[in-house]
């Protein structure tokens, strides 16, 4: 067994190591059950990432405006926590936007153009 020490922490002795499957990004997909998404952009004459919320028809119903990407999530997971609202129940969903916002802010560092997948 490999010497696991992540700052020294003791192993479990039901230590269980899962080897992950590629991901399908078709056939794997699945709609957050609220029927929200997001729509992300990078606004850089105004040096600022956009992410618009739409709702299941598919209606901008708010758009939140950042440069960085924790500014961003953060602000839209606290939002969801004080107006009771429910945009992103699977956390493969709130995953996901996670890696897109990241994306979102290397490019508007100059680092590549940003495309959303």
């Amino acid at each position: 067994m490999k010497d696991y020490v992540w700052h020294k922490q003791t192993v479990s002795p039901d230590l269980e190591i899962i080897d992950c499957s590629a991901y399908d990004p078709l056939k794997d997909f699945r709609r957050d059950p609220t029927g929200a998404y997001v729509l992300i952009r990078c606004e850089g004459a105004q040096g600022v990432i956009e992410v618009a919320v739409c709702d299941k028809n598919h209606v901008i119903t708010h758009v939140f405006r950042g440069r960085k990407a924790q500014d961003l999530y953060f602000s839209l997971f606290e939002y969801e926590k004080e107006h009771g609202t429910a945009w992103f129940d699977r956390k493969d969903h709130a995953a996901y936007l996670g890696k897109e916002l990241k994306k979102a802010e290397l490019a508007l560092e100059g680092k590549g153009d940003y495309v959303q997948e």
